[in-house]
């Protein structure tokens, strides 16, 4: 029992306590959450103020934004309302120059409306007056008819023929003045471009020959040339083409052969053998193939270069060879290549002065002899076979027509060709730039002297200044002074058409009467 009473006591000590801590703790929890619900409220408050404060500035800036747009719009509005005011403006202005316009054409067509009429008043009146013209003419052609004892036909006939020898006479007199006025004209411009050119471009004079001279320092060196039995002189013979002649020229050996290119090596090979030493067929053959190449070589250099001079540029490297070629090959004493250079810088001078191109005429007149230095001989003219050697190397059609046509082979179709015929001719005939075979130049004086004679009423003829000019006597009672001039005409054309010569020829014919009387 007291053991039950104990434990119920416990019991009921341990409920005690539990029920005091229970209240214990309900009022600690209580007083906490009181803690935490003041807490609540001022952080609530705290956070509603914030967001009241975030909602009063998004009001804020959607006001602003608000007040923006609006002044936007209103800017635009008034920018708009401005532009019409404008255009309104304007529409009112051109609507102003629009009636002002619309009444000057009404003005100008009541003025021509006017003139219209006053037009057909006076076309009117003129009808009248032609008809009455008219009348009258015919009344004064049949007066006249009857008077004069001629038809009108009649009149009109005599009449042109008396206005035709009128015109005939007086066209005479105007033909004198222009030829009168163009030779003195022409005389002063061709005197000055030839002197200009001249002086620019002369060359020295060449000869023209088939003989080299190779000079040696001694005639010792002549045997070795020779060799033993003559094997040296043979194979150098053999490899070049050359004639080599050893004779008691001193300090000399000949060198004789058509093509200059040939006696060019055969001159070279023989300085290199000289001066090396060693002579020997063996050698000769090596040194001329060397000296072969070095000479095409330079053939080339030559033609380049001088392509390079002239500014031409773009020629086929088989034209260039060719010029260079021109080096070699003299024309009547000339040199080929001087007087293609000198032909082609007058071409350009002239061209110039003519307002043509210069750079076509210089590349026309730098070719137009090509012809003279074939790999082969043609049977064709030097300057039909240059213009083919033109066409094949794609050149213009206008520079291979001026080469083709600078001795008339072929038609000119070209200002070109004229220019280079011309210039061709002032390189060839200028003092001293080539020579003549004597023959040659006797026969051509009597040929003119011949020619002259054969027209009537010449008695003598005179060929002087080297047949640059041709004097012809006639007969003061065969030909009148008129047909002087004729006759000088007739005798220069016929000159040009049937003769070939250098430069120009002056013809003059003399008239006159002499009257002889004797005093004893």
């Amino acid at each position: 029992m007291e053991t039950a009473v104990c434990i119920i006591i416990a019991v009921g000590a341990a409920v005690i306590g539990w029920l005091a801590a229970t209240a214990v703790s309900r009022r600690s929890a209580r007083s906490q959450a009181n803690i935490i619900l003041d807490e609540a409220r001022r952080e609530g408050d705290v956070l509603k103020e914030k967001k009241i404060l975030e909602a009063k500035e998004e009001e804020m800036k959607l006001l602003g934004n608000a007040e923006k747009t609006a002044n936007s719009r209103l800017q635009k509005a008034q920018a708009a309302e401005a532009r019409a005011k404008q255009r309104e403006m304007q529409l009112s202005q051109q609507q102003t120059e629009q009636n002002r316009r619309k009444k000057e054409l009404d003005q100008q067509s009541r003025s021509l409306e006017s003139l219209q009429n006053e037009i057909s008043r006076r076309e009117t009146e003129l009808e009248t007056i032609q008809a009455e013209t008219h009348e009258l003419n015919l009344r004064a052609q049949q007066q006249l008819e009857h008077i004069s004892g001629l038809s009108a036909e009649e009149a009109r006939d005599k009449l042109v023929e008396s206005l035709k020898e009128e015109a005939r006479t007086a066209a005479q007199g105007y033909i004198n003045d222009i030829v009168d006025d163009a030779k003195l004209t022409a005389n002063k411009e061709a005197k000055k471009i030839v002197v200009q050119a001249l002086q620019r471009v002369a060359t020295e004079t060449a000869v023209e020959n088939s003989v080299t001279v190779f000079h040696i320092d001694n005639d010792e060196i002549k045997g070795r040339i020779i060799g033993r039995e003559g094997r040296n002189i043979r194979a150098l013979e053999a490899a070049t083409g050359i004639e080599i002649i050893v004779d008691d020229t001193p300090e000399a050996i000949v060198l004789s052969g058509f093509d200059p290119v040939r006696r060019e090596i055969a001159r070279l090979a023989l300085h290199q053998l000289v001066v090396d030493g060693r002579i020997h067929p063996a050698r000769i053959e090596e040194v001329v193939a060397k000296v072969r190449r070095q000479v095409e070589e330079e053939v080339i250099e030559t033609g380049k270069r001088t392509a390079i001079d002239l500014g031409i540029h773009g020629l086929h490297p088989e034209l260039i060879r060719m010029v260079g070629k021109m080096k070699y090959r003299s024309s009547y004493g000339q040199n080929l290549l001087q007087h293609s250079r000198e032909t082609a810088n007058l071409c350009a001078i002239m061209a110039s002065e003519l307002g043509l191109n210069p750079k076509k005429a210089r590349r026309a007149g730098l070719l137009h002899d090509i012809g003279k230095v074939p790999d082969d001989e043609p049977e064709l003219p030097h300057a039909l076979f240059g213009m083919k050697l033109a066409e094949k190397y794609k050149e213009k059609p206008d520079i291979c027509n001026a080469i083709g046509a600078h001795h008339d082979e072929v038609e000119q179709t070209s200002l070109l060709a004229p220019i280079v015929q011309v210039c061709d001719a002032i390189s060839g005939a200028r003092p001293g730039a080539r020579r003549e075979i004597v023959e040659a130049y006797i026969k051509r004086l009597n040929d003119l002297e011949q020619l002259a004679m054969s027209y009537p009423g010449v008695i003598k003829t005179y060929a002087i200044q080297a047949g640059r000019e041709l004097r012809v006597i006639v007969g003061a009672d065969k030909i009148s002074d008129a047909e002087t001039e004729k006759l000088s005409t007739e005798i220069a054309k016929k000159i040009q058409d049937e003769m070939t010569y250098p430069g120009q020829v002056k013809i003059t014919v003399i008239r006159e009467t002499r009257a002889v009387a004797v005093a004893k």
